[in-house]
């Protein structure tokens, strides 16, 4: 998310064009040069650690590459103007700071709009993920006051029935789920499409009052935008999100027609209005662009959530046993959760003023700041034993949501799903477990989670 809902705020579309930029850098430094004329010569390892996070080794399995970075250091230079910051404490700092500005801001702000801009920054760019105050803060106000705690707190019970719905698909007596395997006890479902996916599109969708009919087609279509998001080395790999920009962009300027001539009381109504208002509130583009995060990030992070919970879950049956029997409270587990594999590994941020440091590194204006958020969650200044999962640990605040003006608007939300959802799965499936198919990560580093899950749904106990 990490975006309004789903992601971290500050996570920017044009990520990927710059990162041919950084893979040079890096490739430079990992020869002993600096990358421009006065630089300072980077140490290899730094640069070689950083390269290695790119490779599809370090995205499968970054944590290796976050314990080497803590010993080199919270902050490292890793060449092209670039830093690497890894620390937990230094990670919060940069995120609070006003020191700090979101990259494509910055980036309008001192350069203009790029002269060929793809799809998908076209479309992102003046939302509130990509804007800094006062556009991020006047934006904001507009669609905060439906992510108050109060009003999270309500959804309970719609997303207790969600919940229970899906439930039942797992069980065969809804919708049937899609079968993974064959000759394996019990039902053999993928739970990222037939759960981890569906609960999420559900709630947010219900949110803006997308029809029902059309959910199916947005998990493709979101796989597709934040590709955007990730580091890639060459900006082709932007297609994907380009198409996916051009198809949300005409969904949604159908929907904001069709509520303009039927207006309904729920948040897209709420947006349209201020648009309408032509007060300053709300421009055209920023509606389209916001609502179009709204849906994406309204469920991407917390598909990712649900499904790397269950594999935890797996991998740890004490940690199982404990939460199916209640002597593990299911807040606890999903806070462990969140900081032991957190769907949004790292997002970035840009140098606003002259003579920032950080841990005692100089950072010039324009220097741009890599924010290892999965790093900063198992740093060992902050956590002990940080590469064990331990949901009785004291004092566990993640930093996957972000921090400061840009925390992730639906951290709540996101919460709530996964704590109404783990105890429901448990005791629906008191057999559940993993299918002979093994689970698959998806392909990316910044936002981590599974593409498929294939689970063994064993009969059920009848939902209380």
């Amino acid at each position: 998310m990490t975006g309004v809902i789903g992601t971290t705020e500050g996570s920017q579309p044009q990520t990927a064009v710059r990162s041919s930029v950084l893979a040079a850098s890096l490739a430079r430094a990992r020869e002993g040069r600096g990358s421009s004329a006065g630089e300072a010569r980077i140490p290899a390892d730094e640069a070689a650690l950083a390269m290695e996070l790119l490779s599809p080794q370090g995205r499968s399995d970054p944590y290796p590459l976050y314990a080497a970075a803590h010993r080199l250091g919270p902050v490292l230079p890793i060449g092209g103007g670039w830093f690497v910051v890894s620390g937990y404490a230094e990670v919060n700092h940069v995120l609070r700071s006003g020191a700090f500005g979101v990259p494509s801001a910055y980036t309008r702000r001192h350069r203009g709009p790029e002269p060929e801009q793809h799809a998908a920054v076209e479309l992102l760019s003046p939302s509130i993920l990509e804007s800094d105050p006062p556009e991020h803060t006047r934006m904001r106000s507009l669609i905060g006051s439906v992510f108050t705690p109060r009003r999270v707190a309500a959804l309970r019970p719609m997303i207790t029935a969600a919940v229970d719905s899906l439930l039942d698909g797992l069980a065969g007596e809804g919708e049937p789920g899609r079968s993974t395997g064959e000759g394996e006890p019990g039902r053999s479902v993928d739970f990222m499409a037939e759960f981890a996916f569906q609960l999420p599109v559900t709630v947010i969708c219900d949110m803006l009052g997308v029809p029902r009919t059309d959910r199916q087609r947005f998990r493709t279509l979101a796989a597709g935008l934040t590709t955007a998001l990730e580091f890639m080395p060459d900006p082709a790999g932007l297609a994907p999100a380009d198409e996916a920009a051009v198809e949300l962009s005409a969904y949604f300027t159908e929907l904001i027609a069709e509520r303009r001539a039927e207006r309904r009381d729920d948040l897209v109504d709420a947006l349209i209005a201020a648009r309408d208002a032509r007060d300053g509130r709300l421009s055209e583009a920023e509606l389209l662009a916001n609502l179009a995060l709204l849906l994406v990030a309204g469920f991407e992070t917390t598909t990712d959530l649900l499904g790397n919970g269950l594999g935890v879950l797996f991998d740890h049956p004490d940690t199982l046993a404990d939460l199916r029997s209640g002597r593990l409270e299911v807040a606890a587990f999903v806070e462990e959760v969140l900081r032991y594999d957190t769907p949004v590994q790292l997002t970035s941020r840009v140098v606003l003023d002259d003579g920032v440091r950080i841990a005692d590194v100089p950072l010039p204006a324009g220097s741009r700041v890599i924010l290892m958020l999965g790093a900063a969650n198992r740093d060992p200044r902050q956590y002990s034993q940080p590469d064990q999962f331990d949901p009785t640990r004291p004092s566990v605040k993640p930093l996957s949501f972000g921090a400061g003006a840009h925390i992730c608007l639906g951290n709540g939300l996101a919460r709530l799903e996964a704590a109404v959802a783990f105890p429901r799965l448990l005791a629906r499936f008191p057999g559940l477990s993993p299918a002979a198919s093994p689970r698959t990560r998806r392909d990316r580093l910044v936002l981590r989670g599974y593409s498929t899950f294939p689970v063994l749904v064993a009969p059920s106990a009848p939902p209380c």
